[in-house]
């Protein structure tokens, strides 16, 4: 398989957040196969150090396991004390959530659990990491967004606001830090097939579009990261789809199959 990240270029050590499924695992399969070492964060511990312990065989790479839930804001210490003694290179800031609700039917304590998970952890770590691979000029962040969250998804609207948060911050740094040399993407996650894709109520019935595959997904972002391209999207079909739909008909085109695929009335 033809290597994607260079470690030389970026540096020896990755921390994948959300590694014990779906997208962050596949993102710490395809780092290690190019040779990186993987700190695999995530709630479940069990699943992390399973996962490391394949990792290091199949590909001879090390690998560090930090038990951290990102809702909390003592997880950030909790990840910077475990890293402080490694040269991190590659920042795949993947923790997220989300669910399909009212808005009114979801408590302000629950919105704020979904903001600090899926946007302020966000921060905290491009700001901690970031800073560190700019002292050292090399280095790279992938920030995992949404399709249509710019555009707001309704039954999914603090959820849309903490992804197009999210997408916002990516992209401008990608500009501002580029005198430091540093590589900033955003991936624009699109329908995947990953345990999320199920929790929001798609199966591969109800989909107009089908899903593509966690390993293009990951794939496709690597391949941006690497060419330190702003955002992307990864399959060419939900590309082509998201040049030819206005933005309202998205918004009512998703607020309608939230609603029918969880029996919203």
């Amino acid at each position: 398989m033809k290597r994607i990240i260079d470690k030389n270029k970026f540096g020896p050590w990755a921390i994948v957040t959300g590694a014990s499924s779906g997208l962050g695992k596949e993102f710490a399969r395809q780092l290690a196969a190019d040779g990186l070492n993987i700190v695999l964060v995530a709630r479940r511990v069990s699943l992390l150090e399973e996962l490391g312990n394949e990792l290091a065989k199949e590909f001879k790479i090390q690998y560090r396991t930090v038990e951290a839930d990102l809702s909390e804001e003592s997880a950030i210490k909790k990840i910077s004390d475990a890293t402080d003694d490694l040269e991190v290179g590659i920042l795949l800031s993947n923790a997220g959530t989300g669910n399909v609700r009212k808005f009114f039917s979801t408590e302000v304590s629950e919105h704020k659990y979904i903001l600090q998970l899926n946007a302020i952890s966000h921060l905290y770590l491009t700001h901690y990491f970031g800073k560190k691979m700019a002292d050292r000029k090399r280095g790279g962040i992938l920030l995992t967004g949404a399709m249509g969250a710019t555009d707001g998804v309704p039954y999914m609207a603090n959820e849309a606001g903490t992804k197009g948060y999210i997408q916002s911050l990516g992209k401008s740094l990608h500009t501002e830090l580029r005198e430091y040399g540093l590589h900033i993407t955003v991936l624009v996650t699109t329908p995947t097939e990953t345990p999320v894709f199920y929790k929001l109520g798609f199966t591969k019935k109800n989909t107009p579009v089908q899903p593509i595959t966690v390993e293009q997904c990951v794939n496709e972002a690597l391949c941006a990261l690497s060419k330190n391209k702003i955002t992307v999207l990864p399959g060419l079909k939900f590309r082509i789809m998201n040049a030819l739909t206005p933005s309202a008909i998205s918004r009512e085109m998703s607020g309608k199959m939230m609603k029918k695929n969880n029996g919203i009335f």
